[in-house]
């Protein structure tokens, strides 16, 4: 009790306390303004990227994603193939077992980390922000055969969103949300009997 009542209230230091706020404060906005600059510079150079507008047509897919995603993978032409992306992000999933352990399946976390860090980030958003993308993740986590868990699910996603990426890269094709949702299995409606 002594202590606090001689402790609450001080005035040692407020001075110093002002001018430290008011330092911080100089700083925020000295970074705010930097952002603003860098932000202008990507949009600007997103804009040279053939075919971005396509691209950016996938909602939750936008300039700081692309950015990152397209950074990290580097010239495109010295892909043949999406799967040697996928390979070099390692996106794919691999089952942990060994002798007669079967564990679970999990990312092999050998790739380019960011190029992992990106496409993930874009598959969230994606689920976030596209209908046709939340219908996808539904369908593989509720799927009667071989269910996804939802981490599972959005690397898949990832995935698909890098094949779809490339593609337009490649071909300069227009993106089409219906495509995608051409892997949703839908049960077979069961036949009405006819009337004779």
């Amino acid at each position: 009790m002594s202590y606090a009542e001689k402790s609450v209230g001080l005035t040692d230091g407020t001075d110093a306390g002002r001018e430290a706020i008011k330092w911080y404060a100089e700083q925020i906005l000295k970074l705010d303004e930097q952002l603003a600059v860098i932000e202008s510079a990507l949009h600007e150079k997103c804009r040279e990227i053939p075919y971005a507008e396509n691209i950016l047509a996938i909602n939750g897919v936008g300039e700081n994603i692309l950015a990152g995603i397209l950074a990290e993978m580097g010239d495109i032409s010295r892909f043949d193939d999406v799967k040697k992306i996928q390979k070099l992000s390692e996106m794919g999933l691999v089952a942990c077992s060994s002798g007669k352990h079967k564990g679970q399946t999990k990312i092999s976390h050998r790739g380019r980390k960011r190029l992992r860090y990106w496409l993930f980030q874009a598959a969230k958003s994606a689920v976030s922000h596209a209908d046709e993308f939340k219908q996808l993740h539904e369908y593989y986590t509720t799927r009667s055969n071989n269910p996804l868990k939802k981490m599972q699910s959005l690397i898949v996603i990832a995935c698909k969103i890098l094949r779809v990426i490339y593609t337009i890269l490649k071909t300069g094709t227009t993106y089409d949300p219906q495509k995608l949702l051409k892997d949703i299995k839908h049960p077979a409606a069961s036949q009405a009997p006819m009337a004779a």
